[in-house]
């Protein structure tokens, strides 16, 4: 949506956050945006989806696109559906961020530099770096990682703590095409609320359920009724077992309760009213491996 009040230099374009899992892609774009629009957890693989988060400023609007981590070590239908999600991101992109660990470059991390196209610019985005204790190893690593690929700028930043956003974004800008804005000044994703509420549950899931549960359980919303400012949300929990629905529902239930009451307290910030929220655990066995049943659920 273009405003007639835009300077004339204004700065809009897509900007894909993509890196190994876990090196805090989700992470950054949540303190970019100054909003949470992806979910985080310490569970590898926790976005699925290609999840857009919108910041606009005086004279830029940066659309970013917080990808998927590349899967390198599983080959199943939803990695192969993530994986390409990844590689559609990066070549649609008028920019990207790769993200890495500070003071941790894997072959993993290499496996997805390989994959950064020579047209669209790059920045290498150093995270947690706040955690390297010897500030004087810090400059080395970067400069071994830079000799990598031509980046058109290096920056170390701590997403956690919201350190150094400012310069990286003084970076990016240089980088985005000058065009009107795309979105409302005031949007902050283009996700739905349904989509939202599906992603909040399942951030739940992963986080109290943890390295229990296989990555690949995911969440349907079955119902999504809204009366005045009253949202009704009925979830269904997939998993693959009786014994992973055993793990959600947890000793006489506890562990889905403290699910549902997390996950509709988040919901109720971010919708900005009141949430009835039902969750139910499902078995659904087998439907990570099949390409058309992940098409079902909204995975692209």
């Amino acid at each position: 949506m273009t405003t007639p009040d835009s300077p004339a230099d204004f700065r809009c374009g897509y900007v894909a956050i993509v890196g190994r899992p876990n090196v805090g892609k989700s992470t950054l774009m949540n303190a970019l945006i100054g909003a949470k629009v992806s979910i985080t957890s310490r569970k590898a693989q926790t976005t699925r989806h290609r999840i857009t988060g919108i910041m606009t400023t005086d004279d830029a609007q940066f659309i970013y696109v917080d990808t998927p981590g590349f899967q390198t070590r599983h080959s199943n239908a939803l990695n192969r559906t993530l994986n390409k999600t990844v590689t559609t991101t990066l070549t649609a992109a008028d920019a990207i961020l790769f993200v890495i660990e500070a003071g941790n470059f894997t072959q993993a991390d290499q496996q997805v530099l390989d994959l950064m196209p020579k047209t669209v610019p790059c920045i290498l985005v150093i995270n947690k770096s706040d955690q390297v204790k010897q500030r004087e190893v810090l400059m080395p690593f970067a400069r071994d990682v830079a000799a990598k690929h031509e980046f058109a700028a290096i920056v170390p930043v701590s997403a956690r703590l919201r350190r150094k956003l400012d310069a990286l974004q003084d970076e990016l800008r240089k980088l985005l095409p000058e065009n009107p804005p795309v979105f409302d000044a005031d949007d902050l994703t283009d996700r739905s609320e349904r989509f939202m509420a599906a992603e909040i549950v399942r951030e739940k899931v992963f986080r109290l359920v943890g390295d229990e549960l296989p990555y690949t359980s995911t969440v349907l919303i079955e119902k999504f009724e809204q009366e005045g400012n009253l949202r009704r949300i009925f979830a269904a929990i997939l998993v693959g077992r009786d014994a992973h629905k055993a793990m959600v529902i947890g000793n006489k239930g506890a562990r889905l309760k403290e699910i549902s009451t997390q996950s509709r307290l988040d919901m109720e910030k971010l919708f900005g009213g009141p949430v009835y929220l039902e969750i139910w655990v499902k078995v659904k066995s087998g439907w990570a491996d099949n390409e058309a049943g992940l098409r079902a659920y909204g995975y692209e």
